[in-house]
């Protein structure tokens, strides 16, 4: 009798590699938390062990300020979670300490956190779910260039900022999972309007920028800086960057796509330029917010090769539209349930069509990574959280 040939196991990270290529590996790759923007608030997250019937734990954060859990193993392994994430230490987990202070006008109690950029943060208590900007440092009148390269930056070159995660992501690589690096702080332009303020910045940009130029070049130094240092320690065991930058609204773009190329656009350039002579095997993973449809064809210029979070709710990004159009040169990571409506506000059978139609237009062909739009929120059902994953994976949890 002949000896049966043993069946060869797909391992996550050959699954993901493989629908990253744009083939069809045996199951749509899964990922739950690996970034700090396809992950699950605490909240939700404690619900989830819970109907689960799985034991309970004290989570620890990914993220503090969005209230982000970092996923237990045990409950990656339930799900077949094919991704694993590495966050290095930023303003959002580490030292976040917060200080209870009391609104002299509403009176109401609040956590404050001033964080290592200068801003400062405020999360309601006792009960609050996330932190929100409540300050911004050089948000004033009549910056000058000097008060933006005065300001006291944080080191983000400092190696301090990756202690362990090597020794993390061999040990993921030896398990079977695709590694996921963060970048350190929040994109070029997002991280600008949290210096200056929001209506600074869009002022600054139309009517005075050389001086946006050089906030702008001091962020994209301070970037460089850390891919710098990271990448030579750990490029070789990540296989997958993550970067975000927000210029989406649900209709249309913060700023326009001009601005963008003159002003954004090459900074975002010099940046993934430097990522991809340092770690040239590892994908380049995008986010970006709301509509984004008349900037894709940019990011694929500066090195782009996946979108997320496919934010299908928002004017112009239909998932099959998408995936026609850029299905060739991009991949898609998310997408594959309505946050904004139907995994909150939906039934669990509505949640599974969505979940249906998203990886019908999405998945054919490879390039595709399934995630929500954006992290699943304190408020979300516990029954529609299961029956997302069931609709995947087409069995019961």
């Amino acid at each position: 009798m002949e000896a049966s040939t043993p069946t060869s196991v797909i391992t996550g990270r050959e699954r993901l590699l493989t629908a990253l290529a744009h083939q069809e590996p045996d199951r749509i790759p899964l990922d739950l938390g690996s970034t700090q923007v396809t992950g699950i608030h605490v909240i939700a997250y404690q619900k989830l062990r819970l109907a689960l019937g799985l034991p309970v734990v004290a989570p620890s954060l990914y993220d503090t300020i969005q209230g982000l859990a970092i996923p237990d193993e045990d409950l990656l392994e339930r799900l077949g979670v094919d991704v694993r994430g590495m966050n290095p230490l930023n303003s959002h987990n580490w030292r976040v300490i917060g200080t209870e202070i009391q609104d002299r006008t509403s009176g109401e109690l609040y956590w404050s956190y001033h964080d290592e950029w200068g801003i400062t943060h405020r999360k309601p208590r006792p009960d609050g779910l996330y932190y929100s900007l409540w300050k911004a440092p050089l948000d004033k009148p009549e910056l000058t260039p000097q008060d933006i390269l005065n300001h006291v930056w944080p080191r983000l070159d400092d190696p301090q900022r990756i202690d362990g995660l090597r020794e993390k992501a061999e040990t993921y690589r030896a398990a079977g999972f695709a590694v996921v690096l963060k970048d350190p702080f929040a994109g070029i332009f997002e991280m600008a309007q949290r210096i200056v303020g929001m209506e600074n910045l869009l002022l600054m940009m139309a009517s005075d920028a050389a001086l946006a130029g050089v906030l702008f070049d001091k962020l994209t130094e301070l970037k460089l800086g850390f891919w710098d240092m990271a990448l030579p320690r750990l490029g070789d065991v990540v296989d997958v960057i993550s970067h975000a930058d927000d210029y989406g609204t649900q209709v249309s773009q913060i700023i326009s796509p001009r601005m963008f190329r003159q002003q954004v656009k090459p900074r975002w350039q010099a940046v993934f330029d430097r990522v991809r002579t340092l770690a040239p095997h590892a994908r380049r993973f995008f986010h970006s917010c709301g509509n984004v449809r008349p900037l894709i064809p940019d990011f694929v210029e500066i090195g782009v090769e996946i979108l997320n979070p496919v934010h299908i709710r928002a004017t112009g990004m239909e998932p099959s539209a998408l995936k026609r159009d850029f299905g060739d040169v991009l991949s898609f990571w998310g997408g594959a349930v309505d946050t904004q409506g139907v995994l909150p506000y939906g039934t669990p059978q509505a949640v599974r069509d969505d979940v249906k139609r998203n990886i019908e237009a999405l998945a054919p062909g490879g390039g595709y990574v399934f995630n929500t739009v954006h992290n699943i929120q304190a408020d979300v059902p516990v029954e529609n959280i299961i029956a997302l994953y069931e609709a995947l994976l087409g069995r019961k949890l």
